[in-house]
């Protein structure tokens, strides 16, 4: 039977960071066996499980099952750039509520520990100045050297100088403040990659990456893996008093990509799909930006989170400084965005990040976020963005139940 009501039962996420001595399948299996522990569920009771990892070579799914649990269940592997894990989520999700099941499990996983520079399909960039037409779009060159739009930290620098250009007052220094913020927070996660704070000036004079975003006002490429069950609210009501009351409604989950626009073509637009994404979720949860308690954006880097601020309606269109400089984004400000420290402090095991945002944002609804909680939060949005293009945006609730 069909059903409209999504709870996240269980969820996990390992500590992001850096393990030679783990692959993918011990990272991933750590946290489905957290994440069902934390459910009090097994894999018995799973319906589906959805894995998702970018890097790989594929059927990563297959080979988790084989370390937590074969049941004979449906198994998709999915790839969707950054919103490969909120992707995941979203297949097991739509598995219920197509009545396929009451269950499912969904896992995002990625080892990207000393990668280095990764290109907009994570390919290594070609050395020397001539350029030669390759593949299916080889008759399309970058505008602006090797550099260019095919890698993040050229298309996001390009993205928030943009802003800047059209609003005003997007300076380095704004930028740098945002990543300040983003560093102080992470003081308080224990399971964030780095957990230092950081002052202004260590961050405005640190290597420069892609101008406005010097190192630490970029996302960490890390080790990592975080997993999530689902259940329908019809099963929900079969479980114990605990179960119920720790699970966390799914209002809204929504996927977007790129709507055919002929700017896009030269470089990547990663406003139109977010603010695609958010609308539909605000219509199809009945939240409004007002009633969110906390956000977990994609901050890739200082200058995306800036943007998105505006694409995420947290703001009035074009007011994403004066956001910003009123103190809203801090953890005792209105909207408190990126609690955990967000993908430039937390991490980006680019698979983990879409359940990692959304483990953030339950574990304050639920009251379990320890020292850094935001007191009395009910209502919070997930949101990640990939180039190619894929958007997730999620809203989450505390359960009435």
């Amino acid at each position: 039977m069909a059903t409209d009501d999504i709870y996240i039962l269980g969820i996990n996420m390992t500590k992001f960071g850096k393990y030679p001595d783990k692959d993918v399948v011990d990272l991933a299996s750590e946290a489905v066996m957290a994440a069902l522990a934390d459910g009090g569920v097994s894999m018995a009771d799973i319906g589906i499980l959805a894995a998702g990892n970018l890097m790989g070579s594929g059927g990563v799914g297959q080979m988790i099952q084989k370390q937590v649990g074969q049941t004979g269940i449906p198994v998709y592997n999915v790839s969707n750039a950054c919103a490969t894990g909120a992707t995941a989520l979203r297949t097991a999700i739509m598995a219920i509520k197509a009545g396929e099941c009451d269950m499912g499990l969904a896992v995002g996983v990625e080892k990207l520990a000393g990668v280095g520079l990764l290109g907009g399909g994570g390919a290594p960039k070609t050395p020397g100045k001539q350029w030669a037409p390759t593949g299916r779009y080889g008759a399309v060159t970058n505008v602006d050297g090797l550099i260019g739009t095919a890698t993040m930290p050229g298309t996001f620098a390009q993205v928030g100088m943009e802003y800047g250009h059209k609003y005003g007052g997007a300076t380095f220094e704004l930028f740098a403040k945002i990543s300040e913020k983003n560093h102080a927070h992470s003081t308080l996660n224990p399971l964030a990659a780095y957990t230092k704070r950081m002052t202004l000036e260590e961050i405005m004079n640190d290597i420069m990456i892609s101008y406005p975003n010097t190192r630490p006002m970029c996302s960490a490429n890390c080790d990592g893996a975080a997993a999530a069950v689902v259940v329908s609210g019809a099963k929900l009501k079969t479980l114990s008093r605990e179960q119920q009351r720790r699970a966390v409604k799914v209002s809204a989950s929504v996927l977007t990509s790129d709507p055919y626009q002929e700017a896009c073509q030269v470089l990547p637009d990663v406003n139109t799909l977010t603010r695609i994404a958010a609308k539909q979720a605000y219509e199809s949860s009945g939240v409004s930006p007002q009633d969110l308690d906390l956000v977990e954006l994609h901050d890739c880097f200082a200058t995306a989170e800036l943007v998105h601020y505006d694409n995420l309606m947290l703001c009035e269109e074009g007011g994403a400084v004066d956001f910003f400089n009123s103190g809203a984004t801090w953890r005792d400000g209105s909207t408190p965005v990126n609690v955990s420290g967000g993908l430039e402090s937390k991490g980006h095991p680019i698979s983990a990040t879409g359940i990692a945002n959304i483990w953030e944002i339950c574990h304050h609804l639920r009251g379990e976020a320890g020292p850094r909680q935001i007191e009395g939060a009910k209502v919070g949005l997930a949101h990640v963005i990939g180039l190619g293009s894929a958007c997730g945006v999620h809203i989450l609730e505390k359960s009435a139940l």
